[in-house]
């Protein structure tokens, strides 16, 4: 394995993936797909791993036409060889890439990576065919060493996962197709090297993982204060990182979304309470199935969510899924007159509340499923939890509904199965107040509740998330059983 450079954060298990795929001995040609959403750091990973083993790197350029990219590309592939820019004179995609193909041959690693792909695929629709011929002739393997690697990557991811769809040309052909995602709240406060957690949960309830924000939005630093920091930010339109400048590069960032006001209204209504497509029509006056195609492309983008009950077969539940687009919804818009006058410290005292109910809450309650999916069994006897999510339990002696923020099944248990084992209930709340035994005993009505309905609790662990700790009696009632686990800010952050 090749060592990851000191300035790539994280991403260990994907360095590891992609330097097996390119110092892999086989002599046939073999090929990569890498794709992830914008800001998500790809670009830099590939171009760490292109300079650790003397590949080429040419990255796609969004208006550039046909000829120009055909140009750039030779040129770069002329550099790669150690010739002048313009010693190469190609003249069509098949040149370009054979050429390109040939000049990394001679590294002890030859590595191809293209940047930015679905650029070039918008007037030069050719290149999957091309890439299909190319690596179907160098099958063979007929030279020394190591055969070529190449890697295409892109941000739209539509077009991305369409490479290696149906009949698609490179189909069957990929290696690694590498999704790759934002870092997890822990390996975000650590790249921002927030010192506080509750300003590295606010942080992030905001920007969410991705890394490629920290270079436009870290000055002021967060740990000179959260809403100093919000308002020379995402909250000033002269920055790159305005939320509502970024939210309209994002729905550009896939070719799919041309009606961007439609797509607009849609995350407005979502972002207004309505959870359902036959709730988001009514919103816009709109048909249930006017907003059915839209709402899929929201949702396989990653800025929309759909929400199962993990015990039960009910209407999934629609929400805004990624962190700048939500606060652009909730905040930036309803306080754009504010905000675009100068006044953003008074534009966010008057949106702080709904700040911290609609997005500190439910962000809250999402790192606290996610400490459940990659933590919790370092700190329980069950040991690695299956799926991880919401359900809401029917209480017929109280004639309520109890809603439950955490739910694990056992490993090896599905979703919406009868009597299923369940490893763990947690109840999360970002609240002011501490948490205390009440909060203790309704998890344990919860827990009796499943019982009686038939599911298996004997090894149901109970945990309780707070923003601002727990009452010394409930500290003291946790140190005495080992089916109760307690989590504040520092155990959420693995601060100790």
């Amino acid at each position: 394995m090749l060592a990851k450079p000191d300035d790539v954060v994280d991403r260990d298990r994907e360095w590891d993936l992609l330097t097996e795929f390119v110092t892999d001995p086989d002599p046939a040609m073999r090929l990569g797909i890498v794709s992830g959403r914008r800001r998500h750091g790809k670009s830099y990973l590939l171009q760490a791993l292109s300079e650790r083993v003397g590949g080429l790197y040419v990255t796609a350029v969004r208006e550039e036409g046909r000829l120009p990219a055909i140009r750039r590309f030779s040129d770069a592939i002329a550099a790669h060889a150690s010739l002048r820019p313009g010693t190469l004179w190609l003249t069509d995609w098949r040149e370009v890439l054979s050429n390109a193909l040939d000049v990394t041959a001679r590294s002890q690693t030859p590595l191809l990576v293209i940047d930015e792909l679905p650029y070039l695929l918008q007037h030069s629709p050719e290149i999957p065919g091309l890439l299909q011929q190319l690596y179907d002739e160098r099958q063979r393997g007929t030279r020394p060493g190591p055969g070529a690697r190449v890697i295409l990557c892109g941000s739209a991811m539509s077009v991305m996962h369409e490479l290696l769809s149906g009949t698609k040309p490179l189909r069957g052909r990929a290696v690694i197709d590498l999704r790759l995602g934002a870092f997890d709240y822990r390996a975000s406060r650590a790249y921002w090297q927030i010192d506080d957690p509750l300003t590295a949960l606010q942080v992030h309830a905001v920007l969410g993982g991705a890394p490629g924000y920290r270079p436009v939005a870290a000055r002021p630093h967060p740990n000179d204060g959260f809403a100093s920091w919000l308002a020379r930010t995402l909250l000033d339109p002269g920055r790159a990182v305005y939320s509502r400048t970024e939210t309209e590069y994002l729905l550009r960032e896939d070719p799919r979304i041309t009606q961007h006001t439609l797509y607009y209204d849609i995350l407005t209504a979502i972002a207004q309470g309505a959870s359902t497509p036959t709730k988001i029509g009514a919103a816009l006056e709109r048909q249930r199935n006017a907003v059915t195609h839209p709402l899929d492309v929201l949702e396989s983008t990653s800025y929309v969510q759909r929400e199962q009950d993990i015990l039960r077969p009910r209407r999934p539940v629609i929400t805004l899924a990624d962190p700048i687009i939500r606060f652009n919804q909730l905040i930036t818009l309803p306080q754009a007159a504010t905000v675009e006058q100068g006044f953003a410290e008074q534009a966010w005292q008057a949106a702080a509340p709904t700040f911290n109910s609609k997005i500190l809450g439910p962000h809250f309650e999402d790192l606290a499923r996610t400490f459940t999916r990659r933590y919790a069994h370092t700190l329980l006897p069950g040991g690695l939890p299956g799926p991880v999510g919401t359900t809401e339990v029917a209480d017929p002696a109280a004639r309520t509904k109890h809603e439950v923020d955490v739910i694990a099944l056992a490993l090896g248990e599905r979703p919406r199965a009868p009597r299923a084992r369940i490893a763990l209930l947690g109840e999360a709340k970002a609240t002011a107040a501490r948490r205390g035994t009440g909060d203790l005993q309704r998890l344990e009505r919860i827990r009796t509740l499943l019982t009686d309905q038939g599911y298996d609790t004997t090894g149901t662990a109970l945990a309780l998330f707070s923003l601002h700790g727990f009452y010394p009696d409930l500290i003291e009632s946790a140190a005495g059983r080992d089916d109760l686990l307690l989590v504040d800010l520092p155990g959420l952050y693995g601060i100790r």
